[in-house]
C-alpha cells in the first residue's frame, strides 16, 4: 500500500480517520504489512500482502477469488496482446484519456484487474476494490504500476471518505452482489460534485430468466468451485466445437447461445482459437459459479442512481445495460 492512498481511506463503519501502523515495508517503500486503526471508533483493519483488508476472507464472492486467481491474465490486454478490454472500457464509460488526466478513479469490483490495466495506462490514479481475494491476482498482474492501488472491501461499506473520487466505474459486477440496488446507491457517496459514474449491469427483460444458465444455476451455484470447473473442462471439448458451428448460424445463432450455457465468442476476431477456448472456460465458469446473478431493469438502476443525486443519466449504445451520469454539484 502506498501512503498516498491513506488520504482517501476512511473507516467503513463510521467514516472516521484511519491511522496507519506499518510493520513491514518493501524496498520501494510500500507498506506490505501493518494495521489501519480508526481514530473514532477504534476498529483495526489489517494490511496483508500490501493490500488493506476490510472484509473477512470467506465471503459470498469466494468464487470470484477462485476464478481470478486461476485465470488472472486471460483478459488482460497487456498480456493477451488484444485491445478488447480497452475498447470496452472507453465505450462503456464514455471517458477519454484527456478527461482521465490527473484524476482519482475508483474501479468497483476490479477482479483480476482487467480494466485497471486499461485505466492505469493514463496519467491518473486508479483504486481497485473487490470483496474477494482477486485483489491479490490484480496486484501480481499489475506489479510495478505506481498509479494502481488495491483494497479488499465490500461495495456496501466503501472504506473511503465522501467525495474522494473524480470518477467511478463498475463493469459487469452489480448483478453479482446480494442487493444490486443497494450496491448502486453506495457508489455516488464517494464521488466529488460533478464526478462521473459509469455502470454496466446485466439487463433484465421479460425473457431473461429463461436463459439456460439461469435454469441450471440452482444446481451449479451449490457445487464446489473445483467441481464446477472440473465439469466445464470435461465438457468443453464437446461443447466448444458444437457452439463453434451453432452460434454462427444466421438468426438461429442467437437462439442457440440463449439455449446453450457456453461463453464462446465466435465473432471476436482479435482472439485466436486457443484464446477463445480459454475465454470459454473462464466465462462459462463465470456464468455458473457466482452465488448471485440478479439482472436489473433500466428503470430500477436509473432510479437508484437518481436517489443518490446522480443527474444527466443516459444509456450508452453498447451491448448491455450501460448507464452513465454525474454527481450533482
Amino acid at each position: 500500500m502506498q501512503t498516498k492512498l491513506l488520504e482517501l481511506l476512511a473507516c467503513p463503519t463510521c467514516l472516521g480517520k484511519l491511522t496507519c501502523v506499518a510493520k513491514g515495508t518493501s524496498e520501494s517503500g510500500e507498506i506490505e504489512t501493518g494495521n489501519l486503526e480508526c481514530e473514532q471508533c477504534g476498529k483495526s483493519y489489517p494490511i496483508k500482502g500490501g493490500i488493506p483488508r476490510f472484509v473477512p476472507e470467506d465471503n459470498y464472492a469466494a468464487s470470484f477469488g477462485y476464478q481470478w486467481n486461476r485465470f488472472r491474465s486471460q483478459q488482460i490486454d497487456s498480456v493477451n496482446g488484444t485491445e478488447i478490454s480497452k475498447k470496452r472500457f472507453y465505450s462503456e464509460t464514455g471517458w477519454t484519456p484527456d478527461w482521465l488526466h490527473g484524476k482519482w478513479i475508483l474501479d468497483a469490483g476490479c477482479g483480476a484487474g482487467r480494466f485497471l490495466d486499461v485505466a492505469s495506462n493514463n496519467d491518473c490514479e486508479v483504486v481497485g476494490i473487490d470483496i474477494s481475494n482477486a485483489t491479490d491476482a490484480a496486484r501480481s498482474t499489475l506489479a510495478g504500476r505506481k498509479n494502481v492501488h488495491l483494497v479488499q472491501a465490500s461495495i456496501y461499506e466503501l472504506p473511503f471518505r465522501s467525495g474522494a473520487f473524480d470518477g467511478c466505474y463498475s463493469i459487469g459486477v452489480i448483478q453479482h452482489t446480494p442487493e444490486p440496488e443497494k450496491s448502486i446507491r453506495s457508489l455516488p457517496r464517494v464521488l466529488k460534485p460533478d464526478g462521473r459514474i459509469a455502470l454496466t449491469i446485466y439487463e433484465r427483460r421479460r425473457w431473461t430468466m429463461l436463459n439456460s444458465k439461469y435454469l441450471i444455476r440452482p444446481i451449479t451455484r451449490r457445487m464446489s468451485k473445483k467441481a464446477i470447473l472440473y465439469s466445464i473442462k470435461c465438457l468443453m471439448p464437446i461443447l466448444f466445437p458444437v457452439t463453434e458451428v451453432a452460434f454462427r448460424i444466421p438468426r438461429l445463432g442467437r437462439v442457440f447461445s440463449f439455449a446453450i450455457p457456453v461463453a464462446n465468442y465466435v465473432n471476436e476476431s482479435e482472439l485466436s482459437l486457443r484464446q477463445r477456448y480459454q475465454w470459454a472456460l473462464l466465462d462459462t465458469f463465470d456464468m455458473l459459479s457466482p452465488q448471485y446473478d440478479q439482472p436489473q431493469t433500466e428503470k430500477a438502476a436509473t432510479a437508484a442512481l437518481r436517489a443518490e443525486g446522480v443527474v444527466d443519466i443516459e444509456r450508452l449504445p453498447t451491448g448491455g445495460l450501460n448507464l452513465v451520469g454525474r454527481k450533482a454539484s
